[in-house]
């Protein structure tokens, strides 16, 4: 069985390397389930009494919650209660243990319990420390809560998505909280690099705020308002400051939606072709950009007259780009998901045989592995306590006696 590891398989890129989280629900956990996925030691340290807010998060089965099932996979769960003197001596020992250490506390909170930039660079003068929050620690905001619905907001994507007449819409799933974790795990492993190669390094801190990750992503949109003096606008389904001939979602005689899209001269041209207009009236640039419409309204027609399956086969034969918008449902019965194994089975004890997301991105040559689910709450106690860090029966004894894990 998966849970019963003593230690993390060595498998991945990252075996050997120790991580411990001071972190809940998604940016920060999301930042060492990338580490996790790869081979790392990932100690995720919950509250002894709730854990995890994501542990009670989103849909169940039979009363078993679903998302940390995959949130806190290939982790370690132990329980400190921070708030106690002993507890933060125990959390100074995993902070003297570990390469990587995260965060996701306010920034009076972390000075309060020993675990901002300068306490850990002095208990730990070689770790790293990814710290993310709201708005930075070195913001005038740095101690106000902070949330990734609110870090998609402050960065600009959010008032570039949706329709021109429409108010401005958030992704569906937890997209700045999951960019800010990707984008998180990117700089520990630059840290890493750099300590790898630096004689004289001296330990890092990596301080993220929530809304920068998507801030720049979107490449153009300080340069455009710094040069033209213009504001980038919801353009629906285009993009707001360079949009295509042709880009958007179509519905079909069989009621599902389809995303088209061409952005060279030729594709569009094979568009043209395919609903029967003149392709020299969409020779350059120019003339596909001012018969947009008519490639627009074309292809909405066209689309709605056929089924989906005859749609697609057409595209494919006439060399234009198209997708269904898939569903859950079409990702687990897609050919080519299967074909890539980006789906596993992994067994969890409280559901049985479990599919979920690979990891993802495959290497060939040590690729990583999911050999675990979540964990329960502080099912890892022992074995990160009395054998990762040392601590002897009596003191692991006073230590739950104490409700300190």
């Amino acid at each position: 069985m998966p849970h019963e590891h003593r230690k993390t398989p060595g498998r991945g890129q990252l075996r050997g390397l120790k991580v411990v989280e001071f972190a809940h629900v998604v940016a920060g956990p999301l930042a060492g389930s990338m580490l996790a996925d790869q081979g790392a030691d990932v100690v995720h340290v919950e509250p002894p009494s709730s854990g995890d807010a994501a542990r009670s998060m989103g849909p169940r089965r039979d009363g078993v919650p679903l998302w940390f099932k995959v949130a806190g996979r290939n982790k370690r769960s132990v329980t400190l209660d921070l708030h106690h003197e002993d507890g933060r001596a125990v959390a100074e020992r995993l902070v003297a243990w570990a390469d990587i250490v995260i965060v996701t506390l306010r920034a009076g909170r972390l000075r309060n319990w020993g675990l901002d930039w300068e306490a850990v660079h002095r208990i730990n003068p070689k770790a790293v420390l990814l710290q993310i929050s709201g708005f930075g620690a070195t913001s005038s905001l740095a101690d106000a809560p902070g949330f990734g619905k609110m870090g998609e907001a402050r960065s600009g994507v959010v008032h570039l998505t949706g329709f021109p007449d429409g108010p401005p819409v958030h992704t569906g799933f937890s997209h700045g909280d999951a960019v800010t974790g990707l984008m998180g795990a990117f700089a520990v492993l630059a840290a890493l690099h750099r300590r790898e190669h630096d004689a004289d390094f001296d330990g890092e801190w990596i301080d993220l705020a929530l809304f920068e990750p998507l801030f720049r992503l979107v490449e153009w949109q300080v340069i455009v308002h710094d040069q033209l003096g213009k504001i980038p606008e919801r353009a629906g389904n285009q993009l707001a400051v360079a949009p295509a001939a042709v880009i958007n979602t179509y519905r079909s005689g069989d009621g599902d939606w389809i995303t088209v899209t061409s952005a060279t001269l030729r594709s569009v041209r094979n568009v043209a072709r395919l609903l029967g207009l003149p392709e020299d009236e969409f020779a350059t640039a120019q003339q596909q950009y001012a018969g947009r419409g008519q490639l627009d309204e074309g292809l909405r027609a066209w689309i709605a007259e056929r089924g989906t399956t005859e749609c697609l086969r057409a595209f494919d034969r006439a060399e234009v780009v198209a997708s269904p918008v898939f569903s859950a449902e079409d990702i687990a019965t897609d050919p080519v998901y299967a074909e890539r194994g980006d789906i596993v089975t992994v067994d969890d004890p409280d559901l049985g045989p479990v599919r979920m997301q690979a990891v993802i991105p495959h290497f060939h040559r040590q690729p990583g592995h999911v050999w675990r689910t979540g964990p329960a709450l502080g099912q890892d106690n022992r074995l990160v306590y009395r054998e990762w860090l040392g601590l002897s029966e009596e003191e692991l004894r006073e230590l739950e006696k104490n409700d300190v894990v």
